[in-house]
């Protein structure tokens, strides 16, 4: 998952995976999921739904019933997960390397946990903290430098190091969650 495009995919077949959806209420679940910094637009969204249309990961079909419960206005299109939909998004969800746990698609993944197993969640987390540990230290190196005068700049600086830190010590209460849910693997020996 590096492009926008392939964590919007990631996020409508999350949705459609729950229920049928028209572009409407995909748009504003997509928009309450990702919140307001990350909303999408018809513009983006319908072209995804095409592109997801055509790979064969969603079908559509038209609701005349509802046209004319609203009055003769066009009838809605209502998009639904296909079995090959399910399997790539299953594919998607597996994914655990660095793309899933970069700014552009932590907080997509994430969003569908629930839907992720448990080592895999692990592998995603640990991966999140270790990236935000990196970027913690090369922000504490540069602010030690001292090379910024500007105390604006440094109270920026100390902001994004307070930012981390949380996000860090969040992601330690997550793994540590995580590891104590995991089922404890038992080790059988043959009988000789």
């Amino acid at each position: 998952m590096r492009s926008r495009s392939s964590v919007l995919e990631l996020a409508i077949l999350g949705l459609l995976h729950t229920t049928p959806m028209h572009g409407y209420e995909l748009r504003k679940r997509l928009n309450a999921l990702l919140g307001p910094l990350r909303a999408f637009s018809y513009g983006t969204l319908y072209p995804c739904l095409r592109t997801l249309s055509a790979k064969g990961l969603i079908a559509s079909s038209s609701t005349d019933d509802d046209a004319r419960t609203l009055g003769g206005k066009r009838a809605r299109i209502v998009y639904r997960l296909t079995p090959a939909g399910t399997t790539a998004l299953e594919a998607m969800l597996g994914e655990a390397g660095p793309a899933s746990w970069e700014d552009e698609s932590f907080d997509v993944r994430f969003a569908f946990f629930a839907q992720t197993d448990v080592d895999t969640r692990l592998r995603v987390l640990e991966g999140r903290r270790l990236r935000m540990a990196e970027r913690l230290d090369a922000l504490a190196s540069a602010l030690a430098s001292g090379r910024d005068a500007d105390s604006y700049a440094i109270e920026l600086q100390r902001h994004g190091m307070d930012q981390l830190k949380r996000e860090v010590d969040w992601l330690d209460a997550l793994i540590e969650t995580e590891r104590a849910a995991r089922p404890k693997r038992v080790h059988r020996t043959r009988a000789r």
